[in-house]
């Protein structure tokens, strides 16, 4: 078993790294207090064959694998998880269900724009009433003509501000008290399509996190997205990308506040001497140093899984429910050690936790991962 990184792998992480420093992190204090969108840095990474990365170059990808993609998130959240969590919704949630289930015509018209930046990727499946209950979607999708005719509503969707289509999630008819649930793509210029930006969120405040309001969206039936009635299952899959994408989020938060941990507890004297002298702050960034480099094994496993053709949905929700939890239990540690400057916006440490949060809710609770875990391991 090979745990090193393939030079390709090191190159990308050694680019993505410099870039995430240089660019990234400085603007990120300013980006979480007035919620600016970073557009002009995706433009960048778009400049830098990035936004594609993982897609094939037939379709203006760079034919990467998914362990490069977890490289990537972890380096961009590490440096803003705003930036990181807009750049894994892109590529594991707008892009990946059109490469898994597009036919050639769809992934030249909407793949090729994603993998360009010329849109962001967005996904459409959770709903005010349907979150951990993916399936009580309650979005329709009747059909008139050639066409579908699209009403409902989808609420926590990011990037659909910025992304020019979306796949969501509708019911395409109702047999024997079933829902048959469809995978249909939409663009967002449709006349009845509205996207409301007005949440107020706890962390992450530079994503775009929006609600999507759908009255009479008409879409031609060639924007069905795979095979009708397999939308669910399709989402399914695409999750368990998307799962990936969250660990490697959670290691890039984890480690930037340990990082900044540790740092300040070699500058800070206290009973003269600094606070990493004391074996209890040692004891503390050693355990989090430890659950980092499990969490980010574990992330890297499920990746190669993937990148191997291999079943991985275990391992994925195994990786987003361990990183997602050492993201806070880090973020949390870290704030404890810088005392009370731990609770001041200029030192960073809050925000870490603030923004890890989210990642043990989004794209599956824990609750949901340990009850997909204990699917895979016969329960």
């Amino acid at each position: 078993m090979n745990f090193d990184l393939t030079q390709e792998q090191q190159m990308i992480r050694k680019t993505i790294r410099e870039f995430a420093d240089e660019v990234v992190a400085p603007g990120a204090i300013e980006r979480d207090k007035t919620k600016a969108f970073p557009k002009e840095i995706f433009k960048q990474l778009a400049d830098m064959g990035m936004m594609g990365l993982p897609f094939s170059e037939e379709y203006e990808g760079a034919g990467a694998d998914t362990v490069s993609f977890a490289i990537v998130t972890e380096e961009l959240s590490r440096a803003c998880a705003s930036t990181g969590i807009t750049y894994s919704a892109h590529i594991s949630l707008g892009g990946a269900p059109i490469s898994l289930f597009g036919t050639e015509e769809q992934k030249q018209k909407y793949l090729v724009p994603i993998c360009t930046g010329e849109s962001f990727g967005a996904f459409g499946l959770t709903e005010p009433n349907a979150g951990s209950d993916a399936g009580g979607t309650q979005t329709t999708a009747k059909e008139d003509g050639n066409d579908f005719v699209i009403n409902g509503n989808k609420a926590f969707i990011t990037n659909a501000s910025y992304a020019k289509h979306l796949a969501l999630t509708a019911i395409t008819d109702i047999k024997d008290g079933n829902k048959e649930i469809s995978a249909i793509i939409v663009p967002t210029d449709a006349e009845g399509f509205s996207v409301i930006d007005n949440y107020e969120k706890m962390g992450l405040n530079a994503s775009n996190t929006t609600e999507l309001v759908l009255e009479n969206v008409r879409v031609p039936q060639e924007n069905l997205l795979g095979t009708r009635g397999n939308g669910f299952r399709q989402f399914l899959v695409t999750l368990d990308g998307g799962r990936i994408g969250i660990g490697a989020m959670a290691v890039g938060i984890a480690q930037a506040a340990f990082d900044r941990a540790l740092r300040y507890s070699k500058e800070r004297k206290q009973f003269g001497k600094s606070l990493s002298e004391f074996q209890v702050t040692q004891f503390k960034l050693a355990d989090m140093a430890m659950k980092i480099e499990l969490a980010r094994n574990m992330v890297h496993k499920a990746a190669w899984l993937k990148d191997q053709g291999r079943a991985f949905g275990k391992e994925a929700s195994m990786c987003k429910l361990y990183a997602s939890e050492i993201a806070m239990e880090v973020a949390d540690q870290a704030v404890q050690i810088h005392g009370g400057y731990g609770y001041m916006k200029e030192y960073e440490v809050e925000r870490y936790m603030r923004d890890a949060k989210l990642l043990e809710i989004g794209e599956g609770t824990s609750e949901v991962q340990r009850m997909v875990i204990a699917r895979h391991i016969g329960c």
